[in-house]
């Protein structure tokens, strides 16, 4: 018959719990610039932290450096849910928003951080996102009527088929993510309005209270404007809420012909 084995006593089995985990330590190299700093280039500076003393997102990380590390790195962020698009940039190649992005634990792979491409970078992460707003402005982004609203009501009624023809595009955070993986955006940032505006476009001229909607066709209708787009979907690749800024600009494209 086997041995049973002995229980360990209360006390070792306390002990075992207060017992520290090796540490984990990671690398991350962020991209570093200061305007202030005229004579020193842009370069990447590499940080070591320990994962173990650390949140599971990049942000956790960022975050834990700034406070106990190097107080003069710069980066946005606000909400850490995925909801705000403050903390978009480029994370080991891709775009996306360091709240919602996993950081790898694997001591071996460094982690590079870098600013959204193709923006003019303010400072470290920072981006300029000047011209990205400005484009959203300018495809009007409210809603839109010519009649007056019916008497002694206070709201505009949507059918729930109708409702239902807005989504995938109000769930658009202005992260930009999509805005700056874009080719064409690169090639044109001040006359192509970029996945993000046209996805806003789309969403105000698919809105049945709206009541502008050739005009609002016609304002984003040229070369530039709306057909710089060649449907690479990189933009939805790059969407960390899973949207599809080219499927929207295809449709936009399809009522220019209706």
């Amino acid at each position: 018959m086997p041995k049973l084995r002995e229980a360990r006593p209360a006390a070792e089995l306390e002990s075992l719990k207060h017992v520290p985990k090796p540490p984990n330590m990671k690398s991350l190299a962020i991209y570093r610039w200061d305007p202030d700093n005229t004579g020193k280039k842009p370069s990447l500076q590499v940080y070591s932290l320990n994962t173990n003393d650390c949140g599971p997102m990049v942000l956790d990380a960022l975050i834990k450096i700034k406070n106990e590390m190097d107080p003069t790195l710069t980066f946005r962020r606000s909400c850490r849910e995925g909801i705000c698009g403050s903390c978009a940039m480029n994370i080991n190649g891709k775009n996306g928003l360091a709240c919602l992005t996993k950081m790898i634990v694997d001591a071996g792979e460094e982690t590079t951080i870098t600013p959204l491409p193709h923006f003019y970078v303010m400072k470290d992460l920072v981006v300029d996102m000047t011209n990205f707003y400005q484009q959203y402005k300018s495809v009007e982004p409210w809603l839109k009527k010519k009649s007056p609203p019916p008497a002694g009501t206070r709201e505009l009624l949507q059918s729930k088929r109708d409702r239902e023809k807005l989504d995938g595009m109000y769930e658009c955070i202005l992260c930009a993510c999509c805005s700056s993986s874009c080719p064409s955006y690169w090639w044109n940032p001040e006359r192509f309005l970029g996945p993000a505006a046209l996805l806003h476009a789309h969403r105000w001229i698919a809105d049945s209270r709206d009541e502008y909607r050739n005009e609002r066709l016609q304002s984003v209708e040229g070369d530039y404007k709306l057909y710089r787009c060649h449907t690479i979907r990189n933009c939805e690749n790059a969407c960390p809420k899973s949207l599809s800024p080219a499927n929207q600009i295809i449709k936009i494209k399809g009522l220019m012909h209706n």
